[in-house]
């Protein structure tokens, strides 16, 4: 808990290491095509006749049912909209950090200390704002700072002419340690993103006096997560309704700014 009011500069010296440990992680996700699926059409193999059916191998008729997926990098994902995006970052999100929360061996030290929901939570809204504005195209530090400082902590801070030399060196310190082993461990795997996920959690529990005013569930979400044995559907729940609220908190605010892409 803090001694005093916490200052927009205090939020926005967390925020930019935030959003630029999150960005590189939803970039690859997002972007990444290794096998090549987003020149392939997508739609339904045709049917194999004659010399055809002997051209195509094996490898391409299973690159040819990948492409139709509906997931980052394939031409289904290209072909689908905003609002389709959005909802798919939203289970995508809601999911794999349920996933985290379910394993604290993941945070570590931190697992023991932070409360779960508190700090994967919030962490869990920061991704999820930083993925929907990625896919109305706006990856401006400073849009992104203002978004998650509106949204998260009801923050309007004046960012004006970015951050000096001194502040730009320690968001990007900050981020690297966030980010910890994903950048230098070739593709992430499950534990690692679930570790840094637990280290944006607790570079937004540092101002936890105001992790009340994110995004929550309704009234009896909490009420339910209060019960015993049920209280984890309940606290489930509230952080999955919070997580849509969040998104189309997101979505307000982009569009008051003229920054959103139309469905």
């Amino acid at each position: 808990m803090s001694d005093g009011p916490i200052t927009d500069t205090a939020v926005v010296g967390i925020l930019r290491p935030f959003v630029r440990a999150t960005r590189p992680i939803l970039s690859a996700l997002r972007e990444s095509d290794p096998f090549g699926l987003r020149g392939r059409g997508g739609g339904p193999p045709a049917a194999d006749s004659g010399a055809d059916a002997g051209d195509r191998s094996a490898r391409d008729r299973l690159l040819d049912a990948l492409a139709s997926a509906h997931v980052p990098g394939t031409a289904a994902w290209a072909r689908m909209d905003v609002a389709e995006r959005q909802k798919w970052w939203i289970y995508r999100v809601g999911r794999f950090a349920t996933g985290v929360a379910a394993i604290p061996g993941l945070g570590g030290a931190l697992a023991r200390t932070l409360p779960v929901g508190a700090a994967v939570g919030a962490a869990a809204q920061g991704i999820l704002l930083v993925a929907v504005a990625g896919e109305h195209g706006v990856t401006d530090e400073d849009h992104l700072v203002s978004l998650l400082a509106w949204v998260l902590f009801r923050r309007r801070p004046d960012l004006g002419g970015g951050p000096t030399a001194a502040e730009d060196a320690a968001a990007d310190a900050r981020a690297a340690e966030i980010e910890g082993d994903l950048a230098t461990e070739g593709r992430p795997t499950a534990a690692r993103i679930g570790s840094a996920v637990w280290r944006l959690g607790r570079a937004l529990y540092s101002v936890e006096d105001e992790l009340d005013k994110r995004p929550h569930g309704r009234f009896y979400h909490e009420a339910l997560g209060m019960l015993p044995v049920v209280g984890v559907v309940g606290k489930y729940l509230g952080e999955w309704s919070g997580l849509k609220r969040a998104a189309r908190e997101a979505q307000r605010w982009l569009t008051g700014r003229g920054l959103a892409k139309a469905s």
